[in-house]
């Protein structure tokens, strides 16, 4: 399992590498937002790893699976509303 999350978050770096020399190429970053998503991004591993030491491995599986389903709801509700 730890093999399949990291060779996971390998390709999400390159993936996430690449769109962003992409876009520092085409002059489209926002620096300002950049930098801030980057704070709150290393904030928040910080938080979880520390959390994932305290909580039991299925409750955070439980909570993970219920935050996806708040997000899918979330954003089905408003694609929906944004049709009609």
């Amino acid at each position: 399992m730890g093999a399949a999350i990291g060779t996971s978050l390998l390709v999400i770096a390159i993936n996430a590498g690449a769109a962003l020399l992409l876009r520092v190429a085409a002059g489209g970053v926002e620096w300002g937002t950049t930098i801030l998503f980057g704070i709150a991004a290393v904030a928040g591993a910080g938080v979880g790893r520390r959390l994932a030491d305290k909580v039991s491995p299925s409750m955070l599986q439980r909570s993970f699976a219920a935050l996806l389903v708040a997000v899918a709801l979330y954003t089905g509700t408003r694609a929906g509303l944004s049709i009609l």
